[in-house]
């Protein structure tokens, strides 16, 4: 594993989905309000940090991939701050996808203690006022072309649409998606599929509030016969991982966490690690252990974060 990290620094990867700015502030409530039956939060700290494919980006930088990533970034604060953070990290962010008629995607989690009070959401507006992105066909060509993986993060936003699927899938070398099956988009033949439980349910023509059993053979061979992945990683949470190759589940790993905090971005972690490890040479099984592992130390920060190398070492 330790000569799968090194190999992982030498890799160049392209993200590309739906990126978010996520704001965490923090305080505590001490009284009702009287306008309303609601909570006073005094505030005491604020942070934004990457979510959504900006997140993935972070975690395969964090390893020290070579990454750039293409999503919506509005002309706006929140924009500025989102591409000020990837920059930070040496991810690079084409000026072609900064747009002046959508808002930069972001969430405000508003806590006190350990207890969220609200999410307060901006998002884009509906598709027929988003930007076209067929005239950026070339540049994702060019930008697919020369890495060797690229990695789909689909939020449900709009970013990502057939027609761009189809491009990607035609001009990589490599191509992991990490689904959104409420929006369901033709995922066909990519060469890894990451779904969570409730993912893999739906992708499966299943109800997500299913109170069975999860039924591994039953929705892994739907998968495979719908969607034709290369390899598929179904994350289970305090299950672990399951892996399915041709069709058949071939083991399931045990989740490697030790104490979890905040779930928030244990998906791009996973998706990130295991991409890249597959790419760089390693087996996978010894990839999702490792995509297992840096999801584990993930899960025991709070907020959403990334893994570094160091880190990962230091639990091998």
């Amino acid at each position: 594993m330790k000569e799968l990290l090194n190999q992982i620094k030498r890799l160049r990867v392209l993200v590309v989905g739906d990126v978010m700015l996520d704001r965490y502030v923090s305080g505590q409530v001490h009284r009702i309000s009287p306008e309303a039956p609601v909570p006073v939060l005094t505030v005491g700290n604020e942070k934004v940090v990457a979510g959504g494919a900006a997140n993935v980006a972070l975690n395969s930088a964090s390893l020290g991939a070579d990454v750039e990533v293409c999503g919506w970034f509005g002309t706006d604060n929140q924009g500025d701050q989102l591409r000020e953070l990837l920059l930070a990290q040496k991810i690079r962010v084409d000026d072609s996808f900064c747009f002046s008629t959508v808002p930069t995607i972001s969430k405000t989690r508003v806590t006190s203690g350990n207890q969220q009070i609200c999410r307060v959401d901006r998002e884009n507006p509906p598709v027929d006022y988003q930007p076209n992105l067929s005239r950026l066909a070339d540049t994702f060509i060019e930008k697919a072309s020369r890495s060797d993986v690229v990695i789909i993060s689909d939020y449900g936003k709009g970013f990502l649409t057939n027609d761009l699927l189809e491009l990607l899938r035609s001009h990589s070398s490599f191509i992991a998606v990490d689904p959104k099956p409420s929006r369901l988009l033709d995922y066909c033949k990519p060469d890894l599929l990451t779904p969570n439980r409730l993912e893999a349910l739906e992708l499966a023509g299943k109800s997500r509030l299913m109170k069975d059993e999860f039924p591994q053979d039953q929705i892994t061979q739907e998968i495979f016969r719908k969607f034709s992945p290369q390899k598929l990683a179904i994350t289970l949470g305090s299950e672990g991982m399951l892996l399915a190759e041709d069709g058949k589940v071939k083991n399931t790993i045990p989740t490697a966490a030790r104490e979890v905090f905040d779930v928030s971005g244990a998906g791009d972690t996973v998706i990130a690690v295991l991409a890249m490890a597959l790419v760089a040479g390693g087996g996978f099984e010894e990839s999702a252990k490792l995509a297992n592992l840096a999801a584990g130390i993930v899960v025991g920060k709070v907020g959403t974060a990334t893994v570094s190398t160091e880190e990962m070492l230091s639990c091998l």
